[in-house]
């Protein structure tokens, strides 16, 4: 499976403290926690012993720095997988086959990014992430009951501004697509040209305006759309935003995500940035688990389509190309 060679968000990087922490990536539960040196560790959730959760244990302190125990029977491992003590049998060296299951993990964009397989590999790009004039906050985690194709798509989608966010990024009156640019990428797609008409784009909307939008789409389950406003309707000189849509596949038909802004927005605290963010996904998600099937079809001829939907046809090829089979039918 492909999917499982990729690097896919699991947490935010401050739930991973001093406890063990919980996860679900592509159907595998994971344990995260952080070693005496700060390293995030994401292993399979399962002691190899009488396969009890690791997630249910604590993290102790030893010589030389912490272990993770098992709440079962209390079995320590040490960063690296291996098992370091066995109280049952102090004196017994546990010999290197006595390891908890490992994989990948890295701190990026406020995230614990996990790959459950393979070696290299980079992460979805996120290019506001390193432009110092830009403000970063994340928020999430949303619980979706759908497949990451699907909220990918409705990412990627301006045709329901009008009417699933009426009042804020549309109006019923004003729902016409005009013509846009789709190309492909080493990664995904790109769409140029996206226009859209909005009451309110953002938190600092101060009038409606006509917005432009880029999207790019940067692994099979993440996203970054760049809107830039008129100047008039913001108030805010050089105004610019970015938004990036990651997607953790916990399950075939459920999904957590989490928005990271990139924004040049320094007025508002992060609870109002938050605070508008939530209103416009909440708007979203019960569509979004209405949809069925849940598992987004890759099949063209599944469901109707029309110019307005080049986008989200270009993505369904694309995951097709590459042989997504997670969360697609």
């Amino acid at each position: 499976m492909i999917e499982k060679e990729l690097w896919h968000p699991v947490a935010l990087t401050d739930e991973v403290a001093g406890a063990p922490f919980a996860a679900r990536l592509l159907g595998e539960n994971l344990v995260l926690w952080r070693d005496a040196a700060g390293a995030v560790q994401a292993w399979a959730d399962r002691c190899p012993h009488r396969g009890a959760q690791l997630s249910l244990g604590r993290v102790v302190a030893c010589e030389g720095g912490t272990r993770l125990e098992c709440p079962y029977h209390g079995w320590q491992f040490a960063t690296g997988g291996r098992c370091a003590h066995v109280p049952a049998l102090p004196d017994f060296q546990p010999p290197a086959t006595h390891r908890a299951t490992m994989h990948a993990a890295q701190e990026a964009h406020g995230l614990v990014w996990v790959r459950l397989q393979g070696e290299g590999g980079a992460l979805p790009a996120f290019a506001a992430e390193h432009d110092v004039q830009l403000r970063k906050l994340n928020c999430g985690p949303y619980d979706v009951e759908t497949s990451a194709p699907r909220l990918v798509e409705n990412f990627l989608d301006m045709a329901h501004f009008g009417f699933v966010h009426e009042g804020w990024l549309g109006a019923r009156d004003m729902t016409a697509i005009d013509d846009y640019r789709v190309e492909a990428t080493p990664d995904g797609l790109l769409a140029t040209g996206c226009k859209a008409w909005q009451p309110q784009s953002t938190i600092n909307s101060t009038a409606p305006a006509k917005v432009e939008y880029s999207y790019e789409v940067t692994a099979p389950y993440a996203a970054v759309l760049t809107k830039i406003p008129e100047a008039a309707s913001v108030g805010i000189d050089g105004y610019q935003e970015s938004i990036a849509l990651f997607i953790c596949p916990v399950d075939a038909e459920c999904s957590r995500v989490w928005f990271r802004l990139a924004t040049a927005d320094f007025a508002r605290d992060d609870a109002q940035l938050r605070a508008f963010q939530d209103t416009i996904f909440l708007q979203d998600k019960p569509v979004l688990e209405s949809q069925q099937p849940k598992r987004l079809p890759l099949e063209l001829r599944a469901e109707l389509h029309t110019a307005a939907d080049k986008a989200s046809s270009f993505y369904r090829r694309h995951l097709l190309a590459r042989g997504i089979t997670f969360g697609v039918c």
